[in-house]
């Protein structure tokens, strides 16, 4: 009895049924340019470069609110506590200005969300097959990183701070205000997500075949934020001191790690669908004469 025949049954099966081609012609290309690998390496340099941007806005806030108590305790108690896994953290303190934190915060920002943005760069040219010749050089990608950096790293803070101004207004609405929160905070994360796309994919790519992407990029972001906060309240929340600190770093690389896979998932499904890269099929012949 041939043990692979009821996969190839499954496989002939998705590829006439669009509503699994499409999204298992999405794995397969994911697969296929080891999405695996590239989501690592957004993920590695995204992590280092979350504590320092934390840092220059913190520090940035803490100046431009010097003089406004009540705003500034509606920031900390509504925009920090947003951020996921350690938002519970940020929100316990308070917002200062320092010229020291303000010098370290905008050269580990720059060095490391350089990385981030140089990186994101190279997986979308991977996933749309951009050839090396095609990329930017050595120079000019960097001061062109420097510049996206200082656009998307400013649309991500404004974002922030008006979704979590509005998550705090929310809370005293009640539950329709909570809905209105939400929604809010998922337009200003279609606009963030929507230049992260365009301004980092090839310029022969059209506008409107990185829409799908961009969607998929915001609910997954939408879902990690909730997930984030479940993450806190059931098992962060009781753990001892040592504990706690551990969950919260993995929790915090799992976070991140996710995001980016849902960013990477939604570069290729721009690409799957403006290529029309499906049905296609999930298993290689060659694989089934060792069977």
């Amino acid at each position: 009895m041939d043990a692979k025949a009821p996969l190839r049954r499954f496989d002939e099966y998705q590829q006439t049924k669009p509503a699994l081609a499409l999204p298992l012609g999405i794995v397969k290309k994911f697969s296929d340019d080891e999405g695996g690998s590239m989501v690592s390496l957004i993920a590695y340099r995204a992590f280092f470069s979350l504590f320092p941007l934390l840092l220059l806005m913190t520090t940035i806030l803490g100046f431009v609110l010097a003089d406004n108590e009540e705003l500034r305790e509606e920031v900390v108690n509504g925009t920090l506590a947003q951020f996921p896994i350690i938002g519970d953290q940020l929100k316990g303190g308070e917002l200062t200005g320092s010229g020291i934190a303000l010098a370290v915060g905008i050269v580990g920002s720059v060095l490391a969300g350089m990385g981030v943005v140089l990186e994101t760069e190279s997986v979308f040219n991977r996933c749309w097959g951009v050839s090396k010749a095609g990329e930017r050089g050595f120079v000019g990608s960097r001061l062109r990183a420097i510049a996206l950096l200082v656009v998307l790293g400013g649309m991500a803070v404004v974002s922030t701070v008006i979704g979590g101004l509005a998550a705090g207004g929310a809370d005293i609405l009640g539950a329709g205000g909570k809905v209105v929160g939400i929604l809010v905070a998922t337009v200003l994360n279609l606009f963030v997500f929507g230049a992260v796309f365009r301004l980092l994919t090839a310029d022969t790519v059209e506008s409107r075949a990185l829409v799908p992407g961009v969607v998929v990029a915001t609910i997954g972001w939408e879902i990690l934020q909730l997930a984030g906060g479940w993450y806190i309240s059931h098992e962060v929340k009781n753990a001892s001191a040592v504990y706690g600190t551990f969950a919260l770093v993995i929790g915090l690389l799992a976070w991140i790690h996710l995001g980016a896979t849902f960013v990477v998932l939604g570069a290729e499904t721009n690409v799957v669908r403006a290529r029309r890269l499906w049905p296609r099929a999930m298993f290689d012949d060659s694989d089934e004469g060792d069977a």
